[in-house]
C-alpha cells in the first residue's frame, strides 16, 4: 500500500498536517473582487440600468436594478469614477458573477 502524502493547511493562524483530496487541490483559487467591476450576485433579469458610459458616479451610487427571485435588487457602486463599459442592457438574462458594468 502506497503512503498519501500530507499537506500543511493553516486556517486562522494554525496549522494543520492533512491529506488534501484531488478535487481540493484542483478547486478554484479564491481572488477577491474588483471594485470597479459590477457583478450580479445571483442570476437574474435586468430591469433597468441606471447611468450611460461616461457617467461619473459616486460610491453607494445606485447602477443597476437586478430582478432576480421575483424580488428588484439594485447594485450599487463600491468606489467613486467613472463608468467606463456597460455590458447589459434592460431585458437581459445574466448568470451568477456576470459583469454588468465596468467603473474606472
Amino acid at each position: 500500500m502506497e503512503k498519501k502524502e500530507t499537506e500543511k493547511l493553516t486556517i486562522d493562524q494554525t496549522q494543520y498536517t492533512t491529506r488534501l483530496s484531488s478535487r481540493f487541490a484542483g478547486r478554484k483559487q479564491y481572488a477577491p473582487p474588483v471594485p470597479g467591476r459590477i457583478c450580479s450576485f445571483i442570476p437574474g433579469t435586468v430591469v433597468e440600468v441606471l447611468v450611460s458610459e461616461g457617467d461619473t458616479v459616486n460610491e453607494g451610487d445606485d447602477i443597476v436594478i437586478l430582478d432576480a427571485m421575483k424580488m428588484k435588487n439594485r447594485l450599487k457602486s463600491h468606489i467613486a469614477g467613472r463608468v467606463a463599459s456597460i455590458n447589459v442592457k434592460p431585458g437581459d438574462r445574466v448568470t451568477k458573477g456576470a459583469v454588468m458594468v465596468e467603473i474606472v
